[in-house]
Order: structure tokens, then C-alpha cells, then sequence
């Protein structure tokens, strides 16, 4: 019995081992993965560029996500930072179809099967950018600060180094909002900014796109 015990451990302690040695490994494997698909990302992103230029649309991200044997490459386009509103499904559709196209003649594609996405940030999407500032001018913001407290007002000007705003003041529950005075900040000083949802500015996009569609969630799927 004695020898059966001893037999038992010691079958316990390579099969120990052998574990410990996997998830020692797996931290590896995957962010050899990582990085494999941050470099396709990358090579996506040169490929596709021109494609996005033609349409006078900003090629804002590519990312790929795999599950098993199959790729989910999404598109982030938007319009340019001189430009108003947002990007509608009728654009959407019309470069997907161009997109998918410059994917299935990439000479260096492994012929896996893929799904492209494409849609636009919306205004749910951090503005982490100068290019994202510029683009939100006249919304209402909210900012994050490095130290400090958070400050929610309307974004009115974008520098090369920081942004002004004109901040809404603290009231009582049901008074008309006050406005302080114009206050900037500095990029290197926000640590988080966001796109506060206005029903006006809502309602002014809805109008802006042609097909009715909300700009802000526009999106395709095209499996290869």
C-alpha cells in the first residue's frame, strides 16, 4: 500500500508540474497572440487608408478580433474634423463593399474566412485625441482631470495644446443651468473626456442624414 501511495504521488506532482508548466506558458502564448494581431491591425490599417481617403472619410481604427479558425476585423471610419455630423448608413454601405474588395485582393491575406465590420465612433466614443476635441466643438463635455473635480460644460475652442470650454454651473434641480467663466485646460492635464448626449444636437443629426438612420450607431457587416 505504502508503494501505491508513494506511486500516487509521485504521478500527482509531475501531473502538478506539467499544469504549472502550461499556465506558466499561457501568459506568453497569449501576448505572442496580442501582438500578432496588433501587427495585422497595423498592416490592415496601411492597406485599407487609401480606401477610407477616397471616400473623404478618416480611417479612425482597425481592430481584429479571432475566434477558432475565424477573423472579426472592424473598421472605425469617421468624417473629417472640418466637417459636421456624423457618418450615415448610405456611406457606410457604399464602402464596405470597397473595403471587402482591397481585404479579398490582399496578396498577403491567409485566406482565413473573416467578417468586416464598419461603423462610426458615435458619441459615446472618449475623446482622447486633439482630432476628437476639434470634431466635438459646440457640444456639451465632460473632463476629467488629472487632480481636481470633474467639469461638464460646452467645448468651445481646441488649440494645439489644450481646450476651452465655457463650464455649466452647479444648480438646483429644476433651475435654468449658469454658465461660469471661460476656462482652459491643457491636454497634458485631462485624463478622460466624454461627449454628453443632447437631445437637440440629436435630433439636429437625425435631420443631417438623408436615410433617417441614428448616425451615431451606423454600421455594416460583410462576411467574406
Amino acid at each position: 500500500m505504502s508503494v501505491l501511495l508513494e506511486d500516487n504521488i509521485i504521478e500527482w506532482e509531475a501531473a502538478m508540474a506539467v499544469r504549472s508548466g502550461n499556465e506558466k506558458h499561457a501568459p506568453t502564448r497569449k501576448s505572442a497572440l496580442e501582438a500578432e494581431l496588433q501587427a495585422e491591425a497595423q498592416r490592415l490599417r496601411t492597406r485599407l487608408q487609401p480606401v477610407v481617403e477616397q471616400h473623404n472619410l478618416y480611417l479612425e481604427d482597425v481592430d481584429i478580433k479571432v475566434a477558432g479558425s475565424h477573423r472579426t476585423v472592424h473598421v472605425v471610419v469617421d468624417l473629417p474634423e472640418d466637417a459636421s455630423g456624423s457618418v450615415g448608413l448610405d456611406v457606410i454601405s457604399a464602402i464596405s463593399t470597397d473595403l471587402s474588395a482591397a481585404m479579398d485582393s490582399d496578396p498577403q491575406d491567409d485566406d482565413r474566412p473573416y467578417n468586416l465590420e464598419i461603423s462610426s465612433p458615435g458619441v459615446s466614443r472618449p475623446l482622447t485625441e486633439p482630432r476628437h476635441w476639434r470634431r466635438s466643438v459646440g457640444r456639451v463635455v465632460e473632463v476629467k482631470p488629472v487632480t481636481g473635480d470633474v467639469v461638464v460644460g460646452r467645448l468651445q475652442d481646441v488649440t494645439a495644446t489644450g481646450i476651452r470650454l465655457i463650464p455649466h454651473l452647479p444648480v438646483k434641480k429644476g433651475m435654468k443651468p449658469k454658465q461660469g467663466d471661460p476656462l482652459a485646460l491643457e491636454f497634458s492635464k485631462i485624463r478622460k473626456g466624454t461627449v454628453q448626449v443632447e437631445f437637440a444636437h440629436l435630433e439636429d443629426e437625425h435631420h443631417e442624414n438623408s436615410d433617417g438612420a441614428d448616425p451615431d450607431i451606423s454600421g455594416a457587416v460583410h462576411p467574406a
